[in-house]
């Protein structure tokens, strides 16, 4: 093995531990694994035909790799190449340059997106000072800028799991592995390569990622790699929120979501995310909104459905919004200004952990504020709300409230035969309502007092 490598793994491991793992470079021979090119989508051929002509290594990498192997369809494909971003850009008309701390190429083919990263390297492995410009960490060993280029081997050693350190060359059809990551999709583990504290303070986000490989795959994580996860939890304070935004909706919009919220809870991962949700419910707030909310979606996905993450958003913060409406009321709000500051209050304290765009944070808030007007039918308050844009969404949130057991079934299903109702049908059912609540006394007004007539 070359002496390089070994370096390279002995650099993730601080002294005191125990020895690591060996890593050898493996190739895996087409006839001993079953990656085949109809698989792969057309796009990613060309761009890595196109990076092999040109006379550049270009690899087939990571999930896309490991899902095939795995007996899956990927849906995207990433290449990992020793061209240089501006060198990959030159070659593709239809490429963009994008990211700041690593630059990356898209390559747009219609609504197809081909990934191409060039190969990382580890500036602690360079004497070149200059290296120090581009690798910057903080005070906590977060990875700020990570700028450096290396080879194949240093790439794949860079890379957070073994299962994802996997390359595909297109030229001689093998499989190239770094790390051991055929033998862990074998094992059916998630493993980090390297030291698992050192690569957690790098990226806390790698802590999310194992849960969510672990959820999507229905793998275990290797005992090293679990064991420092509740102790650096608190870690992912220093993600930006706009970062963290787009990794929930990973982590609850991949048709996993009931059994990744478990894997966040028992990891201590949910409270950095939903702070304001995991104190409500550990003060006594239900969470089983939440959980029929997740397998809702989790069928959907499973359908081939779309979700939206606005509505995800509005289940997990309902033990929040519930618990602060509960504690305006009860300081002598009325109901409705109650509910109002509630919203702002919770939407507030929650985008300092995870940005929520305006374009879902406001349907977000309709969603809330319909559940007091769908009660409220009479006269026209049903074609009201039923005209309103976000009606349907606050139906289906009122359908997953009845499932989950929080209000009392009946006006689920009223609403829906109010919508498959023709018009006459529609007046009929209005008319068999009972009031919302009681009448109001009609105030009686005082006697005018006549003056007698002089």
């Amino acid at each position: 093995m070359p002496k390089r490598l070994v370096d390279r793994i002995k650099s993730f491991i601080p002294g005191g531990r125990k020895k690591p793992r060996t890593y050898q470079r493996r190739e895996i021979p087409r006839d001993q694994h079953n990656v085949s090119r109809s698989v792969i989508s057309e796009p990613a051929k060309k761009v890595l035909h196109r990076l092999n002509k040109s006379g550049y290594e270009a690899y087939l990498v990571g999930g896309g790799v490991r899902d095939i192997l795995l007996g899956g369809k990927p849906k995207d494909f990433d290449i990992a190449t020793n061209a240089t971003p501006e060198e990959v850009h030159d070659l593709f008309r239809n490429s963009r340059l994008i990211g700041r701390r690593f630059r990356i190429v898209h390559v747009v083919f219609g609504r197809e997106i081909i990934e191409v990263t060039t190969f990382r390297g580890n500036a602690n492995d360079t004497d070149d000072d200059s290296a120090d410009d581009d690798r910057k960490t903080s005070e906590h060993g977060l990875l700020l800028r990570d700028n450096v280029y290396g080879n194949q081997e240093e790439d794949a050693l860079r890379r957070d799991f073994t299962v994802n350190a996997l390359y595909y060359c297109i030229r001689d059809f093998t499989v190239i592995d770094f790390a051991n990551g055929i033998e862990d999709l074998r094992n059916r583990q998630i493993r980090l390569i390297g030291d698992p504290e050192t690569r957690y303070r790098e990226d806390p986000v790698r802590m999310l990622r194992a849960i969510r490989f672990a959820a999507k795959l229905d793998f275990e994580i290797e005992p090293e790699t679990e064991a420092p996860i509740r102790e650096l939890a608190p870690l992912l304070s220093h993600i930006p929120p706009a970062r963290l935004f787009d990794e929930v909706l990973k982590l609850f919009s991949a048709g996993h979501g009931e059994k990744t919220y478990d894997l966040l809870n028992e990891y201590n991962l949910l409270a950095p995310l939903f702070p304001e949700t995991v104190k409500a419910i550990e003060a006594g707030e239900p969470d089983d909104l939440i959980r029929q909310a997740l397998r809702n979606t989790d069928a959907r996905i499973a359908q081939g459905k779309s979700v939206t993450p606005y509505f995800m958003f509005a289940a997990m913060l309902w033990p929040a919004l519930q618990a602060e409406w509960r504690r305006r009321q009860d300081n002598g709000d009325p109901v409705q200004p109650a509910l109002h500051g509630a919203i702002g209050k919770v939407i507030g304290r929650q985008v300092q952990a995870t940005s929520i765009p305006k374009r879902f944070s406001g349907p977000m808030k309709e969603i809330w504020e319909l559940q007091m007007r769908l009660p409220r039918r009479q006269g026209k308050r049903a074609f009201g709300t039923m005209a309103h844009p976000r009606f349907r969404a606050a139906y289906d949130f009122l359908l997953v409230r009845e499932a989950a057991g929080e209000i009392d079934p009946g006006l689920g299903q009223w609403w829906t035969e109010f919508q498959q109702a023709d018009e006459r049908g529609q007046e009929r059912m209005l008319s068999q309502l009972g009031s919302d609540g009681p009448k109001k006394r009609r105030r009686r007004r005082k006697p005018v007092k006549r003056q007698a007539a002089q």
